[in-house]
C-alpha cells in the first residue's frame, strides 16, 4: 500500500522554507554535471526549470511534442501574474496572497505549499523583469498592477493580455543560452508515452518521434513532469487542442498517486459555445471584469425578446438591466472568484435569463468603463483582447457588449506531489498544473503563472538536490536493460493495437461523446445520480472505442489521428476516475459543486469533519478500482470557515 509523506517541515509556517533549504542536502559543482535530469514539457515550470537546473550545473534533456518550446500552452494566458509586491500600497503583504489563495481553494490545499508560494512571488518578478519581460508600467516609470478574482488589492503584474506569451518567452530565452552552452539537450517533436522504473526510481522515459514513429529511449538520475492540465478531458475548453494526461496518466498506472481529479476549473469569461462542430473554446481573460461588468436582462420576458433577435442588448434601459454579481456580492463585485462566477452564470441562465441565440451567456458590459475612462484607456488596457472577441464574434465590443459563458478552463487536481514536489515514485518530480499541490478546490486568477514560475525557478531546483544529493554515486546509465526493453515492448503493443482495431468511427467521434458525459455529469454541477451515470456511460463508450475506432494512416510515420488516439485512451480511463473521485467527496467545495450539498443561498456547502483531505488515488491494475488515500489538511495559521464574498 502506498503511504503518504507531505514531508512539510518543522517550525512556524513563515519560517518552514527558511529553515528547509537552510539544512537541505546539497550537490556540489563538480557533482552536478554528472547528473542527469529529464525534463517533459516547455511551458512556464518546464522551461524555468529546465534553464534553473541546466545553470546550476546539471545536464539536462528538454522534451516537447511541439515544433518549439515556444509553442507551449503556456502563451494563451492572457491576464497576468501574481505577486505581493503591494506596489499600489492598498495593504497587499505576502500573508494577504497567501490567504487569498487559501480562501479562493476552498480550504482543500496544503497550508505550507501556498505559503511559499506566496513567499516566492516577488521573486519572480524581479526575475522577469531582468529578462526584459514587457510588464506594463504606471506614467512614472513604475510597474502597473490591476486586480483579479477573489482578492481586495491589486497585486496583478501583466502585459496587456499577453501576459503567458512575454513570460514564456522570458523563460524560453533562458532556456535557449543553457541549449547553446550545452548543458541542455532539446527535444522537440518527441512525446513521452512510458515511464521507466529501476530499482523502484524513475530513471527515464520511452518517447516517440511524433514525425517518424520511432520510439527512443532516454535515462537520467530523475524525471520532472511540466506537462500542464487535463481540461480536454472534455473535448471542449480554453486548453489547446494537443493538451493532454498522458504523461501523467502513465506515471499514474507506474505506481504515482494521483490527487484530486475532480478538481477542475469552469473559467467564468469565454465565448460561449456556437455550433456541433467547434473544437476549443476561447478565453477572455479575467483581467476584463476590472472594467466590464456582467448583467442579464431584470425580466425573462426581455431575455426572450433577445435570444428572438427583437431587441439588442442596447435596447434595454439601465433600470431593466439584473448585474447578478454587484448584487450578490457588494464586497467583492465582479471580481468574485471563478467558481462562484461561473455558477452564478449558470444559475441566471438556467432561470431562463440567458442571452444569446442559445440562451447559454450573459452580458459583460464596458459602456460604464469606456464613459469613464474613455475609448483609448480601455483600448490600451484591454485593446487585443477586444480585438481577438471580433475576430471570432464579428461583433465590436466597444459599441456591444460581449457575451461570455463558463467554460472548461484549469485542472487543480494533478499527480501528488509532496512539499518537495516530488511524487509518490522516488525521482519522480511534477511542477505547474501537472501537480494538485497549490490551488485546493479552487485556482484565483492569475496564479497558475506564478505557480509554474515558483516551482521552475525557486522550488524545483532546490528540493530535487534533496533527492539527487544521494545520486552522485549512480553512475550514467544504459538504456539497454530489461526495464527499459519491457517499456518500450509495452508502448509498441499499445500502439499496434490501437491501429489494429480497423473499426469506422473517428477519434474525435469518441472524444466529442466523452466530452458531453464529461460536461453534462462531471462538469459545472454535480449529483449522485449523475456520477453514477457518467461512470456506467464512460465504461460503455471506453468499449466502443476499442472496438470500433479507426486510425488512418500508418504507425511508423506522422499520424496525429494516432497521437490524439493515445491521448483519448488515457482521456476516458482519467474521466472515470475523475467522476469516482466527484462521487466519493459527499460535499461541495470550490469548482466542485455537489447539488445535494450547498447552502440555502446555493453557496458550496463543504463537510471539513468528513472531507478535509486530499484524496490520492493509486493504480491497482487493469480492470482493477483504483485505491483511494486520504492525505489530512492541517491548517495552522488559518480559521477554516466558510466563504464569503459578500
Amino acid at each position: 500500500m502506498t503511504k503518504l509523506d507531505s514531508k512539510i517541515p518543522e517550525g512556524p509556517l513563515d519560517k518552514k522554507w527558511s529553515n528547509y533549504k537552510a539544512n537541505q542536502n546539497l550537490v556540489n559543482p563538480a557533482n552536478k554535471r554528472k547528473l542527469d535530469i529529464i525534463v517533459v514539457g516547455t511551458g512556464l515550470a518546464g522551461a524555468s526549470a529546465a534553464a534553473s537546473l541546466a545553470e546550476m550545473g546539471f545536464k539536462v534533456k528538454s522534451f516537447c511534442y511541439q515544433d518549439s518550446p515556444r509553442r507551449a500552452h503556456s502563451i494563451a494566458a492572457q491576464g497576468g501574474i501574481n505577486a505581493a509586491k503591494n506596489y499600489p500600497n492598498d495593504g497587499d503583504s505576502v500573508y494577504r496572497l497567501f490567504y487569498d489563495t487559501i480562501k479562493g481553494g476552498d480550504y482543500r490545499s496544503r497550508e505550507a505549499n501556498v505559503y511559499r508560494l506566496a513567499e516566492v512571488s516577488n521573486q519572480i518578478i524581479d526575475q522577469c523583469v531582468a529578462q526584459g519581460v514587457p510588464f506594463a508600467r504606471e506614467y512614472g516609470g513604475t510597474l502597473a498592477n490591476r486586480s483579479f478574482g477573489g482578492a481586495l488589492v491589486s497585486r496583478t503584474f501583466y502585459a496587456r493580455g499577453q501576459t503567458g506569451q512575454q513570460l514564456l518567452l522570458g523563460a524560453y530565452q533562458a532556456q535557449s543560452r543553457q541549449i547553446k552552452q550545452g548543458n541542455i539537450e532539446m527535444y522537440p517533436r518527441m512525446e513521452m508515452m512510458n515511464l521507466v522504473i529501476i530499482d523502484g526510481k524513475a530513471r527515464g522515459i520511452i518517447a516517440r518521434d511524433v514525425i517518424t514513429g520511432e520510439l527512443k529511449r532516454f535515462s537520467a538520475h530523475s524525471v520532472v513532469l511540466a506537462t500542464g492540465g487535463y481540461g480536454n478531458v472534455f473535448f471542449l475548453s480554453t486548453m489547446a487542442m494537443g493538451s493532454n494526461v498522458s504523461a501523467a496518466w502513465q506515471s499514474y498506472k507506474k505506481g504515482a498517486a494521483f490527487g484530486n481529479p475532480c478538481f477542475v476549473q469552469i473559467h467564468p469569461t469565454c465565448i460561449p459555445v456556437h455550433g456541433e462542430y467547434q473544437s476549443k473554446l476561447t478565453l477572455m481573460s479575467e483581467s476584463l471584469r476590472n472594467d466590464g461588468r456582467i448583467w442579464v436582462p431584470k425580466h425573462k420576458e426581455d431575455a426572450e425578446r433577445i435570444r428572438k433577435g427583437e431587441i439588442t442588448a442596447g435596447d434595454l434601459p439601465e433600470e431593466g438591466r439584473d448585474y447578478y454579481l454587484e448584487r450578490r456580492y457588494p464586497a467583492f463585485g465582479n471580481l468574485v472568484p471563478r467558481d462562484v462566477a461561473s455558477r452564478a452564470a449558470k444559475e441566471r441562465c438556467d432561470a431562463g435569463f440567458g442571452v444569446g441565440n442559445t440562451g447559454l451567456a450573459v452580458y459583460l458590459d464596458f459602456k460604464d468603463s469606456i464613459e469613464r475612462l474613455g475609448k483609448d484607456t480601455i483600448e490600451a488596457k484591454y485593446g487585443n483582447l477586444f480585438q481577438m472577441y471580433e475576430k471570432i464574434t464579428d461583433e465590436n465590443p466597444y459599441e456591444t457588449p460581449m457575451m461570455i459563458y463558463p467554460a472548461i478552463h484549469y485542472a487543480m487536481g494533478g499527480l501528488w506531489v509532496d512539499y518537495e514536489l516530488q511524487t509518490t515514485i522516488p525521482g519522480l518530480f511534477a511542477t505547474g498544473e501537472a501537480n494538485f499541490s497549490d490551488h485546493g478546490a479552487n485556482r484565483l486568477g492569475a496564479s497558475a503563472l506564478m505557480q509554474g514560475l515558483a516551482d521552475g525557478y525557486f522550488v524545483l531546483p532546490y528540493t530535487i538536490q534533496n533527492y539527487l544529493a544521494h545520486e552522485i554515486n549512480t553512475p550514467r546509465f544504459s538504456t539497454d536493460t530489461p526495464e527499459f526493453d519491457a517499456a518500450e515492448k509495452e508502448t509498441s503493443e499499445q500502439l499496434i493495437s490501437l491501429m489494429n482495431i480497423k473499426g469506422t468511427k473517428s477519434v474525435d467521434t469518441f472524444h466529442k461523446k466523452l466530452g458531453k458525459i464529461m460536461w453534462e455529469y462531471v462538469g459545472m454541477a454535480r449529483n449522485m445520480e449523475g456520477l453514477k451515470t457518467a461512470i456506467e456511460e464512460i465504461r460503455e463508450l471506453r468499449k466502443d472505442f476499442y472496438a470500433n475506432l479507426r486510425i488512418p494512416g500508418e504507425l511508423n510515420d506522422l499520424n496525429p489521428e494516432l497521437q490524439k488516439a493515445t491521448r483519448l485512451a488515457d482521456f476516458l480511463e482519467l474521466g472515470e476516475l475523475m467522476a469516482m473521485d466527484a462521487l466519493n467527496r459527499e460535499e461541495s467545495c470550490g469548482g466542485h459543486f455537489r447539488e445535494e450539498y450547498q447552502t440555502g443561498e446555493g453557496e458550496a456547502l463543504r463537510d471539513d469533519k468528513q472531507y478535509n483531505y486530499v484524496a490520492a488515488w493509486t493504480f491497482s491494475g487493469e480492470g482493477k478500482a483504483p485505491e483511494m488515500i486520504r492525505e489530512a489538511l492541517v491548517f495552522e495559521e488559518i480559521e477554516v470557515k466558510q466563504r464569503n464574498y459578500k
